[in-house]
């Protein structure tokens, strides 16, 4: 009798691996750590519903708190294997929509409540609601090589810094503007947590930059507005590097 090519003499479909009970609580815990990222974002909501200077600060520290699980809880899926442990649960399309909350929706609707753009102009906000949109849901996202493809929807970076900078509502909206054109244009950028070029010095620089972040949103007795310019140097070294590997050869998808 031949055996059909996934081993089984008679073609049906190989048995699912059977996991015992403590790795199944464990998976199902890994999926409740994603989606506390939803509570984060209902957190976020309120205090930019209330709107205070105050208030939008503890809205980025929350913003700071679903970074942190979304960095971290892809580690933990890989070690605890849980597309083999619950094939039935997507786990990808829950951290979808934990990131489309918190990297996208909320930081736009905060740059609204802060009145960051030029009085009647509010309305550019849905332009990078939308290219996010298109972002998220291109099957080419995040590509084979692990890089993101397109600018990879940073909406809660670019509010923090527009927010905090005070750069003028004109200046304002030319970058808004521009990064949500940058969604379309299939450029790499580095996803430092799946290797590649930068990785090892771009983590090393997240790892500073989220403790130089909480010193910032603390509160910590420091020169605050020179603490947020420090700050500032990484997200543009992960432009640069990340245009750099673009530039350097490495072509990219087209979508």
């Amino acid at each position: 009798m031949n055996a059909s090519p996934d081993g089984t003499p008679d073609g049906s479909p190989a048995p699912t691996p059977a996991f015992g009970p403590s790795r199944r609580i464990a998976a199902w815990g890994v999926h409740l750590y994603t989606a506390l990222g939803l509570a984060c974002a209902a957190r976020m909501a309120i205090l930019i519903a209330v709107g205070g200077r105050l208030d939008l600060t503890h809205a980025f520290l929350w913003m700071l708190a679903a970074c942190f699980i979304d960095g971290t809880d892809g580690f933990l899926a890989r070690r605890v294997g849980v597309k083999e442990v619950l094939p039935g649960f997507d786990g990808r399309k829950l951290d979808d929509i934990v990131d489309f909350q918190t990297y996208t929706s909320l930081p736009l609707l905060l740059l609204w409540r802060a009145h960051v753009l030029p009085a009647g102009y509010e309305g550019w906000l849905l332009f990078p609601l939308l290219a996010s949109a298109y972002g998220f849901c291109q099957s080419e996202a995040k590509t084979g090589d692990g890089y993101f493809l397109g600018f990879p929807s940073y909406w809660n970076v670019v509010a923090f810094y527009l927010v905090e900078l005070q750069i003028g509502p004109w200046p304002a909206l030319a970058l808004i503007i521009l990064f949500a054109t940058l969604t379309f244009v299939p450029t790499k950028y580095l996803y430092p947590s799946q290797g590649g070029p930068f990785s090892a010095l771009m983590l090393t620089g997240g790892a500073v930059y989220i403790v130089l972040m909480l010193a910032i949103l603390l509160g910590w007795q420091w020169n605050r507005q020179a603490m947020i310019w420090l700050s500032l140097s990484y997200p543009l070294s992960y432009l640069a590097a990340s245009w750099i590997v673009t530039i350097s050869g490495s072509r990219p998808v087209r979508r």
